[in-house]
């Protein structure tokens, strides 16, 4: 079966436990002289193993893990091509230790359990231990992950498994707590350029028969991706179709036709799903219009269903854009809806679109954090009733019992707002919204001020109206409960507010 690490698996369920013939070791086929270039480049010691420089230094888990020095239990964790499964052959190979292999793809709770045992009996008989490697280990459910807790704890098997999902959302936190952590990481393109020439030179690969351009060097190492198999892959196409040829040279044009699109880094059931959607919300909200469009390149070429982008979008205008930009929520409500109209490819432009806009937009959280702080306080308990004013008064007999009494309507005020309680008790005074300096919301942060004290009934300030026939005449100022004095943006926005009331607009 393939893995979707490095190299090949055999079948589990083939006499688990027992050596693959023909040279293969443990649950691992055999390498053929026809088997594909990444598994006969596969690293014939730790020496070999390239790129996984902090985990090899001297003493270091990965290293007493091959040698066999510590019976310890081990998570591998990292992307495709980094080299999971090679570790396990070198496991497999180092020592004297009984070595099982099987995939998670495949193999159920019956195949650990008849391993498990097999291990125990050969413990108890004074035979050698067992090392049980699953790949892909992550695709186990709970239970068949619960299934290997008692023999990892007391040792009966020592667990090497790998997986390309972060392991504190796929595997269990018992199975994690009794193993350890090793993070590998991507190759970076020295990696990938040095085990390319490796491949081009080494007996196991192509043994000098061809030389490799430079510029198809570069080719290969760039849309790899940091994924060594996808490289040697790639490698052994272009290799064949220069051999078929009669050329001596790989160049850049077999190269491009041997691999046209490069390897994404994105799983959307997994890890890089989270983490590349994290990096396109955070790139929005810093205003980096260019790495927004990166990432939303990123989920596009790799398959991301479009409907989340345009939601996650729709949570961003509100989220993120807020009252700096009301017209955001439209713009990427409109872009969702082009999604489901249109559809991909060409609904990416209407989500490039909307992408743009709000990652040049103003910023303001002022709406995140208002309904994030009165949601705090209903959870806390504050609120008390309904005020009597504001109660439903359209059913027969409410009136009776007092609702509605008092309730004054806004629209029967020349200024549209009148001084009322609308909130509890408890809740009187309370801001929670709070709006900020930046694109349209400035407009609202100058008017809200007087909206509050006229609601609330607090001193206001006098206003200029512009009369058409007597000129400017001093509206009073209304009596207040507190006395104090309006700050300069309060009285600023005085005007625009009995003006707007007044239905004239804006002088």
């Amino acid at each position: 079966m393939e893995s979707d690490a490095l190299f090949t698996l055999g079948e589990p369920a083939a006499a688990p436990g027992a050596q693959a013939g023909a040279g293969g070791v443990g649950g691992f086929a055999a390498v053929g002289p026809d088997a594909p270039l990444p598994v006969r480049m596969r690293p014939a010691d730790l020496d070999e193993l390239v790129g996984q420089e902090h985990l090899l230094t001297p003493g270091a888990p990965l290293r007493q893990l091959v040698a066999g020095s510590a019976p310890m239990s081990v998570i591998l964790w990292g992307p495709p091509g980094s080299g999971k499964t090679t570790i396990a052959h070198l496991v497999a190979g180092a020592t004297d230790r009984r070595f099982v292999a099987m995939s998670a793809l495949s193999a159920g709770v019956k195949d650990v359990r008849a391993v498990i045992d097999t291990a125990r009996r050969q413990r108890r008989a004074g035979g050698p231990p067992t090392v049980l490697f699953i790949d892909e280990v992550h695709r186990f459910s709970k239970t068949q992950q619960d299934s290997l807790l008692a023999a990892v704890e007391d040792r009966t098997v020592t667990l090497l498994a790998a997986t390309t999902e972060n392991p504190y959302f796929s595997v269990i936190s018992p199975l994690l707590s009794r193993c350890v952590l090793l993070t590998l990481r991507p190759l970076d393109d020295a990696a990938v350029r040095g085990l390319l020439r490796r491949a081009m030179a080494d007996e196991r690969g192509l043994a000098g028969a061809l030389t490799l351009a430079p510029e198809a060097e570069e080719h290969l190492v760039r849309l790899a991706g940091g994924d060594v198999r996808k490289a040697l892959t790639a490698l052994e196409a272009a290799a064949a179709s220069t051999t078929a040829l009669g050329n001596e040279r790989i160049d850049l044009a077999t190269a491009e036709r041997a691999v046209d699109t490069a390897a994404v880094r994105y799983d959307r059931a997994g890890d890089a799903h989270y983490d590349v959607t994290s990096a396109f919300i955070k790139s929005m909200r810093g205003s980096d219009v260019d790495a927004a469009l990166h990432w939303l390149a990123r989920m596009l070429v790799a398959g991301e269903d479009a409907r989340f982008i345009a939601r996650r979008l729709v949570i961003f205008a509100s989220e993120d854009v807020g009252m700096a930009d009301p017209a955001a929520l439209g713009v990427a409500t409109a872009a969702a809806h082009a999604v489901e109209y249109v559809g991909l490819p060409e609904a990416q432009l209407n989500l490039a679109q909307a992408v743009i806009h709000l990652a040049t937009a103003p910023k303001s959280n002022s709406a995140t954090t208002a309904v994030g702080a009165a949601i705090a306080d209903v959870r806390a308990g504050r609120g008390g009733p309904v005020p009597r004013g504001l109660r439903d008064a359209h059913y027969s007999g409410a009136r009776g019992l007092g609702h509605g009494t008092g309730y004054r309507y806004p629209h029967d005020d020349q200024r549209g707002v009148v001084s009322q309680q609308y909130v509890p008790d408890d809740l009187v005074g309370t801001d929670y919204y709070r709006p900020s300096q930046h694109g349209a919301e400035r407009s609202v942060a100058s008017r809200l001020p007087l909206l509050r004290r006229i609601v609330r009934g607090l001193p206001t300030p006098a206003r200029t109206d512009e009369s058409t026939v007597g000129g400017p005449v001093q509206t009073p100022t209304p009596s207040g409960v507190d006395g104090s004095r309006l700050t300069a943006t309060e009285a600023a926005s005085a005007d625009e507010v009995g003006a707007s009331a007044d239905g004239r607009g804006q002088q």
